[in-house]
This record gives structure tokens, C-alpha cells and sequence, in this order.
């Protein structure tokens, strides 16, 4: 049998190509235009061409190639993935060079075919053919084997992450329920504190109005002590309270139509009082003709003097606060700039978090309970809101607010 014949009997069709793949003969056309003397790629779909290109290289290199899935260009303009299988031929080129015969067919299985028809041929295709089969085989045992193996260690640490991803789910169980006791702690101490703290303060604050003339200097030394002590105790169990309180999903907003700038002046003139006493001057700049905002007044309250009051305790004397209101598109920006210290980026980047405190010094030696901001990004988030911070070491820091009109209106 000559390859002639496999060819025309198997092959859609088969060429003989010299070493450097130009087309020298077609020994059986049927789909594809072949023009003698052209390259092999053009035989090819333009996208197969470097997978062509490929597999003549192989070809060379092994003398035979089988296997191999390329696109043809069909007569009528269409595109045809076709088998291809290739061999040294016996024949040479006109310079006596070696050349390969290519075939090409429809199937896997008219390619093998071809391999076997190869086979009782006695020239020597022969062993190049039975190599290549016997490579292949190889070659697919140990696909097999790494197929294998890819499978097993995927199949265990599948396991492994089924098995994580439950105690996690049993961790994050028991963390909610750990987390709900804290908070039930935090809101019963605050609340049985918060009582006797206020006794105490109110006391004390009424020796130093009503008793202070009776009293020695040292005394009233003393009482001062209290009272501070006890309104930094109180200002700390409000703090716990409402962290709480929110940590637990109870942020009960009691929102109204507000006149935001007036909120703001109002809380700007109450802390100037603190202000001063540190020198420090604040400036409010709103802009005009702001529309009233759907808010829980209390609440942004809080955020308001929370924001103000670290910008006064960060301050050194002598420096300006700058707190300015303004509507940018569907939203009111709030922002509160300070020219303190400023805050490294990667304190910055956990300044929302609760019970962080910062390495920056108070300029008055004031303290903090590290849950105030944490607080304030609470209630602004609640009203549909978002706080962020820019700040640098040595450049200050600017607060900004955004609380959105159009989602609060509707």
C-alpha cells in the first residue's frame, strides 16, 4: 500500500512538504485550495498559524507528529478544525533535502487510522511512526498520572477547606455570642455607673459654687480634683453606653427637618468657651441658602462636638479651627480642620476603630476613652453618611462629613 492510497481512501487530504514547510506535492486533495510551491500555514486559518508553526517543528524535530488540532481554510471560505498527523518521507527534495508528508482528517480516529496504515508500510516511516505512537503513549500514561495526582491533592485540600470553613462558621458562633455578653456588660456597667457618677459630680460642683468660701485652698483643691475626675469618668460610661447601645443594633434615630448650619452654630459657640480657655480661635463658614436635611439632631450633634472637640484638644495656642458647611450635588459636606500634629497613615488607617488611640498627644493633657470616633462613624453611617479623614504628620487634619439629601428625603 502506498501512502498515495491511505491517503485517498482516510485523508480529506495529504501534501509533501519540504524541511523548511513549503508545499512540494499534493497527494490527495478534497476540501482545502493547495497551491504547490506555497507555505504550509497558508493552508491554515490566520489564528492556527503559530500552533502550525509548532507542529512543524515538532515534525522535524521527532520526524513524525501526531495528534495535533488545527483550522483549515475551507474552498468555500469556511473554517474546518481538522486532525493532523505527519511523518519523514522516503522521498527528497530536488536538492536531495528531507521532506515530511502531512494528512489531514476529520477525526481523531481517520488520523490513527492513517498511523496504522503507516505502519504496513515497509520503508522507513516505519519506526519514526511507532515511535511517535509509542511516545504518545507515554506521554498520555503520564498525563494520567499527574491528572491523577492534581485530582487526589485537589480532592485534599478541598477537604481540608470544607473542614476550615466549618470551624470558622462554629468560631464566628461562638465570637457573636461572646460579642452580645460584652456589650450586655458594657451596657449594664454604664448604666449602674452612670447614676452615682452624676451624684458625684452634681455634689461636687455645688461645694465649689456654695461652699467654697468656708472651705481652705486645699480643700477646694480637692473638690476640683473630683469633679474633673468625675466628669471624665461619666464622659467615659456615656461613651460605653452608646457604643454599646449601637454595637448591639439599637441606633434609634429620631430624625426631624433641620436647619444644619444653625446646629452647627449652635455647637461652635459652646465650644469656643473650651477654646479659649486653650487660645484658640474658631472659625464657622456655611454657605447660603442651605436646604433643611432629614437628621436625628441629638446625634449629629454628638458628631459635631466630638469632631470639634478633638480639633480643640489636638490644637496647640494660638492656631485656628476652620468648621465649613456646604451642599456639593445631592449631599452636605461637613468638614473640621485643625492645625495640630497631624496623624501617621497608619494610625489613620484604624482611627474609626474602636479603643484606638493614637500615639499624637493631647496639647492639654485632655483624655480619651478611643471610642469617640468610632462612635461618631456610627451615627453618620446610620444616616446613610460617610466620614473620612486627610491628614500628614506636621500638616493637621481635616474631618470631613458627608451626609446625602436625596436618599434622606424620600
Amino acid at each position: 500500500m502506498t501512502a498515495d492510497k491511505v491517503s485517498k481512501e482516510i485523508a480529506n487530504f495529504a501534501v509533501r512538504c519540504s524541511a523548511d514547510a513549503v508545499v512540494l506535492e499534493v497527494v490527495s486533495e478534497a476540501t482545502a485550495d493547495i497551491p504547490v510551491g506555497a507555505p504550509f500555514v497558508n493552508l491554515l486559518d490566520h489564528a492556527s498559524h503559530g500552533k502550525a508553526r509548532a507542529f512543524f517543528s515538532v515534525l522535524k524535530q521527532q520526524k513524525s507528529a501526531f495528534g495535533w488540532e488545527l483550522n483549515v481554510a475551507r474552498r468555500d471560505g469556511a473554517v474546518e478544525s481538522m486532525h493532523f498527523a505527519g511523518a519523514v518521507s522516503e522521498n527528497c527534495d530536488d536538492e536531495g533535502g528531507e521532506t515530511f508528508l502531512i494528512v489531514a482528517a476529520q477525526s481523531r480516529g481517520a488520523v490513527s487510522r492513517v498511523y496504522q496504515d503507516f505502519a504496513r508500510l515497509n520503508n522507513r516511516q516505519t519506526d519514526n511512526l511507532r515511535a511517535a505512537q509509542t511516545d504518545l503513549s507515554i506521554r498520555m500514561r503520564e498525563q494520567e498520572e499527574r491528572d491523577s495526582r492534581f485530582y487526589d491533592e485537589l480532592s485534599r485540600l478541598n477537604n481540608e477547606l470544607t473542614t476550615a470553613q466549618r470551624e470558622l462558621a462554629k468560631k464566628n458562633v461562638e465570637l457573636a455570642r461572646l460579642n452580645e455578653q460584652k456589650n450586655q456588660f458594657l451596657g449594664i456597667a454604664a448604666h449602674d455607673l452612670r447614676n452615682p457618677l452624676d451624684v458625684i459630680q452634681t455634689y461636687s460642683e455645688f461645694l465649689l459654687e456654695d461652699a467654697s468660701a468656708v472651705l481652705s485652698e486645699e480643700q477646694i483643691d480637692f473638690i476640683h480634683k473630683i469633679y474633673s475626675s468625675s466628669a471624665y469618668m461619666l464622659y467615659l460610661v456615656n461613651d460605653f453606653l452608646d457604643y454599646s447601645r449601637i454595637e448591639a443594633g439599637r441606633l434609634d434615630l429620631d430624625k426631624s427637618s433641620s436647619d444644619l448650619s444653625k446646629l452647627c452654630e449652635k455647637v461652635v459657640e459652646r465650644s469656643r468657651v473650651i477654646a479659649d480657655k486653650k487660645q484658640t480661635e474658631i472659625v464657622f463658614d456655611a454657605a447660603e441658602n442651605l436646604p433643611a436635611i432629614l437628621i436625628d439632631e441629638s446625634k449629629i450633634e454628638q458628631v459635631l462636638s466630638n469632631l470639634i472637640g478633638n480639633a480643640i484638644k489636638f490644637s496647640p495656642a494660638g492656631s485656628c479651627i476652620e468648621i465649613g458647611l456646604i451642599k456639593r450635588g445631592t449631599e452636605f459636606v461637613l468638614s473640621v480642620k485643625d492645625d495640630g500634629p497631624g496623624i501617621a497613615q497608619t494610625e489613620a488607617e484604624t482611627l474609626f476603630a474602636p479603643f484606638v488611640r493614637g500615639k499624637t498627644k493631647a496639647t492639654g493633657g485632655e483624655k480619651s476613652t478611643g471610642l469617640g470616633l468610632a462612635i461618631v462613624k456610627k451615627i453618620v453611617e446610620g444616616h446613610g453618611g460617610a466620614i473620612a479623614v486627610e491628614t500628614a504628620p506636621g500638616r493637621g487634619s481635616t474631618f470631613y462629613v458627608s451626609l446625602p439629601l436625596k436618599k434622606l428625603e424620600n
